[in-house]
C-alpha cells in the first residue's frame, strides 16, 4: 500500500541529485574568465590551511595546473601539480615547516595548501601546462610570531587605527570562534589581520572593498609597506559559558570489560575520552597537539581538573612561561618537571575529545635526535662557541703577524 509514495520519494531524491550534479558541472559555463588577468587578494594567518578555487576555466579543459610566483614577473616559477591535476595530500601527514611542494593538494580544480607559512605568500595561478592562465590569487600569509593578545575581560582594547596621510592601517577581525569548553567557563576568540586602505594601490589586484587590501599584498608599494609592516596581527579573547549537549555513546568493548569486572565486585575507572600514554624524560621539552584540530578551531587544554585558560597560558603573556599554549593551539612544556605528571585533556569546538597521560622519568636512555629542538639548540650553541674561539685565535695570530712584518711590536727583552 505504501509502495507508490516510496517510489515518488525515491524519484524526487534522484532528480534532486541529478540537478545538483548538473549544477556543479555547469559552474564553469556560468563563470567567464576575465579578458585581463587580475589577482584576487586573500589573507591568512601562519599555520592555517586554505583553499583557492579555480573560479573559471574553458569547459573543454579536464585538468588544471597551478603555478606559484613570489613576485609578478619572477623568472622562478614553481609548478604545483603533476600536470594532470591529480595531486592528493592528506593534511594529517603534513608537518610544520615542511616545503610547500609537500604541503599542497589539488581537488576538483582547487588548490589546497596545508599549514601555510609566511614564505608561501605570493601569486598563485590556475592555468594549463602550456602556461595559459585563467585565474590568479594574491595570497598574504601573516606571521603569528609577533601576534598581540587582547583580553576583553580585563578591559583591554585592540590596536587603534593608524593614519599616515592618505594611508589608513587597521585590523580586520574574523568571526568569534565557538566556546572552547562546555558546562564550565570557557573562552572564545577572534583573529584579526592587518589591512590597509590607500588610493596608491596597483589597479591589477581585485579588492572586496575599494582601495583596501591586506598589508602583505603585492598591490602595496614598498613605501607604503614599510609604514604598515609594524602593525602585527591580533587576537581578541573573552570568556563564555555554554551548556553541554547530551550525547550518549557506548563503546561495546569497554562496556563488556566493565560488566565483567562489575560481576567480580569492583568497578574500574573508565575514561570518557580516548587516553594516550606518553613517558617523557625529566628536563626535556614536550609539545602536545590536539587530534584533528586546526589553528582556526576553538581548542582548550586542561590538566586533570585544572583549566589552562589563555588569559594565563597564552604564548607571549609572560616571557618566562614554562608551560604555554601557542597560536596554533599546541600545548608546550619546556624543561619537564616531576609535577607535570598527570592527564592533559584536549577540547575541540566545545567537546572534550582526547586525553594524554604524561609520565616523567629521570632514568633511562634518551637518544639524541635533530628533530628535538633542545638537541638542535645544544648543537648550535656548541658550534657558535667553537666559531668564537676560532675567530679569537685567528685574530690574535693576525695581529702578531702584522706586528712582526711592520716591526711595531714592543720589545720587552732586556
Amino acid at each position: 500500500m505504501h509502495l507508490a509514495p516510496t517510489t515518488v520519494l525515491l524519484w524526487a531524491w534522484g532528480s534532486l541529485q541529478a540537478f545538483e550534479i548538473v549544477e556543479k558541472e555547469n559552474i564553469f559555463q556560468k563563470t567567464p574568465c576575465p579578458a585581463f588577468l587580475m589577482f584576487e587578494n586573500a589573507a591568512y594567518l601562519a599555520d592555517m590551511s586554505f583553499e583557492l578555487p579555480c573560479h573559471c576555466k574553458p569547459e573543454k579543459m579536464t585538468a588544471v595546473v597551478w603555478f606559484y610566483q613570489k613576485h609578478l614577473g619572477s623568472s622562478h616559477t614553481k609548478v604545483l601539480t603533476d600536470f594532470d591535476g591529480r595531486v592528493l595530500t592528506e593534511a594529517a601527514q603534513v608537518r610544520v615547516g615542511s616545503d610547500m611542494l609537500t604541503r599542497f593538494s589539488i581537488r576538483m580544480f582547487s588548490l589546497l595548501v596545508f599549514r601555510a607559512q609566511p614564505e608561501d605568500s605570493g601569486l598563485y595561478f590556475c592555468g594549463t601546462r602550456k602556461g595559459d592562465y585563467f585565474y590568479a590569487y594574491d595570497v598574504d600569509i601573516q606571521n603569528s610570531e609577533g601576534m598581540v593578545a587582547t583580553f576583553q575581560d580585563e578591559g583591554q582594547e585592540p590596536f587603534a587605527d593608524e593614519y599616515y596621510g592618505h594611508l589608513h592601517v587597521f585590523t580586520t577581525f574574523w568571526e568569534w570562534t565557538p566556546c572552547d569548553r562546555c558546562g564550565v567557563r570557557g573562552e572564545q576568540w577572534r583573529i584579526g589581520l592587518c589591512y590597509l586602505q590607500s588610493p596608491d594601490l596597483s589597479p591589477r589586484y581585485l579588492k572586496a572593498v575599494p582601495d583596501v587590501v591586506s598589508c602583505g599584498s603585492r598591490a602595496v608599494p614598498r613605501k607604503l609597506w614599510t609604514k604598515a609592516r609594524d602593525h602585527t596581527p591580533e587576537v581578541l579573547v573573552r570568556s563564555c559559558l555554554v551548556p553541554c549537549e547530551k550525547t550518549k555513546t557506548i563503546r561495546e568493548g569497554v562496556l563488556a570489560i566493565v560488566n565483567y569486572v562489575s560481576k567480580v565486585g569492583s568497578r574500574p575507572w573508565v575514561p570518557q575520552v580516548p587516553i594516550q600514554f606518553h613517558q617523557q624524560r625529566l628536563g626535556h621539552g614536550l609539545i602536545i597537539s590536539c587530534p584533528g584540530a586546526r589553528p582556526e578551531h576553538a581548542v582548550a587544554w586542561d590538566k586533570d581538573r585544572q583549566h589552562l585558560y589563555r588569559t594565563q597560558y597564552l604564548k607571549g603573556v609572560n616571557r618566562s612561561m614554562r608551560v604555554f599554549i601557542d597560536h596554533g593551539n599546541q600545548l608546550h612544556i619546556r624543561f619537564t618537571q616531576l609535577d607535570d605528571r598527570g592527564i592533559y585533556y584536549c577540547w575541540r569546538q566545545g567537546v572534550r575529545v582526547a586525553g594524554f597521560r604524561l609520565g616523567v622519568t629521570s632514568r633511562g636512555r634518551y637518544p639524541a635526535s635533530f628533530s628535538d629542538p633542545e638537541t638542535r639548540s645544544a648543537v648550535e650553541l656548541t658550534l657558535i662557541g667553537y666559531l668564537l674561539i676560532t675567530a679569537v685565535f685567528v685574530t690574535i695570530h693576525l695581529c702578531r703577524c702584522c706586528c712582526y712584518l711592520f716591526h711595531c711590536c714592543p720589545n720587552f727583552s732586556p
